[in-house]
């Protein structure tokens, strides 16, 4: 029997999908997939070996070969890589740098489609991206699309950083990598980022988090009212 659907968040980098995903999992008591973390793994683990994430084949092996795990914690989930906990690791500038290259490897992304499919086969999964709508989940019935200015991301961006005591670029420098990011995540030949034809676009630019959660929400009580 299924545990709930599946809700798919999908934008662009640093729209607050993660935060919004965890907040709305939470408040459903569904199963919260970071797939963006997975990607970012696989770039710790390339770099660490000094793999250069424009060899394919190299880095799609190994991605094949290591194991992403997540575990609660506060304030944030916790993510592993071989049961290294590299939650702070895998946000450091130079995977916010390589990871679009490693994203955009047709091996991996179809070995990272796999595990995240397995792990939303039995529904009650809020799972975030850049694909989920359009790619990973296309049947899931919740379909969100946030958007926000790179102006606003950046910032965002900057202001979580410091937060996190991680050493951050200016954030005019935060900018211009997020419009950056943005051209290469909505140009690579595999899953590029697109809103799906029936996802919900949601700009967040002049909206809290709580505000953003909310309305996500009323839109998953509305379609388990439609589905019971």
């Amino acid at each position: 029997m299924k545990k709930g659907i599946q809700v798919a968040i999908d934008g662009p980098a640093s729209a607050g999908k993660s935060t919004v995903a965890k907040l709305v999992a939470k408040r459903f008591n569904y199963v919260y997939c970071d797939t963006g973390a997975m990607y970012r793994v696989v770039t710790l683990a390339a770099l660490d070996q000094g793999i250069a994430v424009t060899d394919s084949t190299r880095v799609s092996q190994l991605a094949r070969e290591i194991k992403i795990s997540f575990a609660p914690g506060e304030p944030e989930q916790r993510v592993f890589l071989n049961g290294r906990d590299v939650t702070t690791a895998i946000r450091q500038g130079r995977i916010d740098k390589n990871v679009s290259a490693v994203a955009a490897i047709p091996a991996v992304r179809e070995e990272m489609t796999n595990q995240q499919r397995q792990i939303a086969e039995e529904g009650g999964i809020v799972m975030d991206g850049r694909d989920i709508g359009s790619t990973v989940l296309p049947n899931a019935p919740v379909k969100i699309f946030m958007v926000a200015t790179a102006h606003e991301r950046a910032r965002r961006r900057y202001v979580e950083n410091k937060a996190k005591g991680i050493a951050t670029a200016s954030l005019e420098e935060l900018q211009k990598e997020i419009e950056l990011r943005d051209q290469k995540d909505s140009s690579r030949k595999v899953s590029p980022l697109v809103q799906a034809p029936d996802a919900v676009r949601l700009d967040t630019t002049s909206l809290t988090i709580d505000e953003v959660v909310d309305r996500i929400s009323t839109i998953i009580e509305k379609t388990l009212n439609e589905l019971a």
